[in-house]
């Protein structure tokens, strides 16, 4: 059967950073592309819920788009709402995704313990939480990579095995 193409959003969650110091979300838009999928945007939004929330469902929403990939605001603190806007967006929850990245993040630290990332999907888009250092976006991905393909396949209605 064919490949469904992965056609990406990197979505920075932060009310510090900018353009010039997205060291998270630049990687993250180089992990997509060594993997042949297509970088449709990459943007930064605050911290704040509401502007979360509204940026996942217009995103999701769009036919261009079939994965959203947020790094930054899964933590413990104040600020920190990206779990919460992911889900009160999403249709079903995939907590295998956030429960392998955890496993395998707590092998390197401790502190994955403290991640409160969620994973899902609205509609054909798949949304993921990631950390919002370089180095847990890096380790996250490898553990989602192998099944990123698959499941933007499934999520299009290829469901023949």
């Amino acid at each position: 059967m064919r490949e469904t193409p992965i056609k990406a959003v990197v979505l920075s969650v932060s009310d510090t950073r900018r353009e010039k110091d997205d060291v998270s979300g630049v990687t993250l838009v180089g992990l997509l592309l060594a993997m042949n999928a297509e970088v449709v945007e990459k943007m930064i939004v605050s911290d704040d819920l509401d502007e979360i929330r509204d940026k996942l469902i217009a995103l999701s929403d769009r036919r261009d788009v079939n994965l959203i990939l947020t790094t930054g605001g899964t933590g413990l603190s104040h600020r920190d709402n990206t779990p919460e806007a992911t889900r009160a967006v999403i249709e079903r929850e995939a907590l295998g995704l956030a429960e392998a990245m955890r496993r395998e993040s707590y092998k390197t630290t401790p502190r994955a313990m403290l991640s409160r990332a969620v994973c899902g999907n609205r509609g054909k888009t798949l949304i993921i939480n990631l950390p919002g250092s370089p180095n847990g976006v890096l380790e996250s991905f490898k553990v989602i990579e192998p099944v990123l393909q698959h499941a933007v396949k499934l999520l299009a209605g290829n469901t023949k095995h």
